[in-house]
């Protein structure tokens, strides 16, 4: 089997990252049997440095080309002061955009070996932290019309729009429901039902879509709430499916309570263009080119590539388990350095979960 992956580096670690998952990648890829070309393409920041917008033409037709898409970073405080128009995470959007990725997927896991480093109390993190939040990516306050700044008599009023169709809404609903399907069976769907007319449109139509999954339990829960529970008892969650800016808060939420940012993947998908994989967490420029970055998301999301991109579970799972063995033997990059473990570099953790493919 071969693929074809369109590889965006960005910024700051994201080159350093990115290398180390091409090459878990490709090692696995001789275990399995499976053969990956790679296309390089420019965005964010780097993009803007070389061409001048942060997302290129060039780009989106290399990333509508390709089988599946992998992502470093982008952004860096470089970009800070430049026209807010061309920003480098407006490459980020734009590519979303571009190829029609309305569902992100973020396990938020508690691995074993890093359950010192979780922020929670030991009784609640004992109950297990293993939720998957599923964010609609395209729609809602980031995306809707009219927004913008005006003059509105002698001062400047900012305003956006949440909208959402009944269609957007279904499709990720689907989503929700299909994951929670393959999980513990168990979907809670996030919204403001009680204040937000688009939320009560949101709430009906996941309830008409619940109707063709019987077998998946349902709860709703408003925003507030969730984020307060996420905190107080994280374990009574499997799947959370949610709009766009609730998706955006909580899944961060969820991400850091388990103490190991550095740790978690994502996957963007659409209904039939290629899905875009990426860690969750940012550029960090601070580390860059310095050895020092944790490249483990980064290899996770190539994991999550190799499953729902390509339909191998045997290899993601090969990849899984090869980083919860370089844990369990005691090594650590920096963001996830504690006493008695062994710190190691950027290139040397790729290294270490190569060699634990075996």
């Amino acid at each position: 089997m071969r693929y074809n992956i369109c590889v965006m580096p960005g910024d700051g670690i994201g080159p350093e990252i990115v290398a180390e998952a091409v090459k878990v990648l490709d090692v696995v890829g001789q275990k399995f049997g499976l053969e990956f070309a790679y296309t390089q393409a420019l965005i964010g920041g780097a993009a803007i440095d070389a061409v001048g917008v942060p997302l290129p033409d060039a780009t989106v037709a290399a990333c509508k080309a390709a089988d599946a898409v992998l992502l470093g970073a982008v952004g860096g405080p470089k970009w800070d002061e430049i026209d807010p128009a061309i920003r480098p995470e407006k490459g980020l959007l734009g590519i979303r955009k571009a190829l029609g990725l309305f569902a992100n997927l973020r396990p938020a896991k508690l691995f074993p070996e890093l359950a010192a480093a979780c922020c929670l109390r030991p009784d609640i993190v004992g109950q297990g932290l293993d939720v998957m939040v599923i964010r609609e990516l395209t729609g809602g306050a980031y995306f809707g019309e009219p927004r913008g700044i005006e003059k509105r008599g002698d001062e400047e009023v900012g305003f956006n729009t949440m909208v959402y169709a009944e269609h957007e809404v279904r499709r990720i609903a689907k989503v929700g429901f299909e994951t929670a399907r393959k999980r513990g069976k168990k979907l809670c769907s996030v919204d403001k039902a009680n204040v937000l007319d688009v939320s009560r449109l949101w709430r009906k139509v996941v309830l008409e879509v619940a109707k063709d999954y019987p077998d998946v339990e349902l709860s709703h829960m408003y925003v507030d709430n969730a984020a307060m529970q996420l905190v107080r008892a994280p374990s009574q969650f499997d799947v959370i499916v949610t709009e766009n800016l609730f998706g955006d808060i909580l899944s961060d939420e969820a991400a850091v309570i388990t103490g190991s940012i550095g740790m978690l993947p994502s996957a963007s998908l659409g209904a039939a263009n290629p899905g875009l994989y990426e860690p969750i967490h940012g550029s960090a420029p601070d580390i860059a080119g310095q050895d020092k970055a944790n490249p483990l998301a980064t290899i996770l999301s190539v994991a999550m590539m190799l499953k729902h991109s390509f339909d191998q579970s045997a290899a993601a799972e090969a990849i899984e388990a090869a980083c919860a063995k370089v844990l369990a033997d005691g090594y650590r990059t920096g963001d996830i350095m504690e006493p008695g473990k062994t710190l190691v570099g950027c290139k040397a953790m790729g290294q270490l979960v190569v060699e634990r493919l075996g």
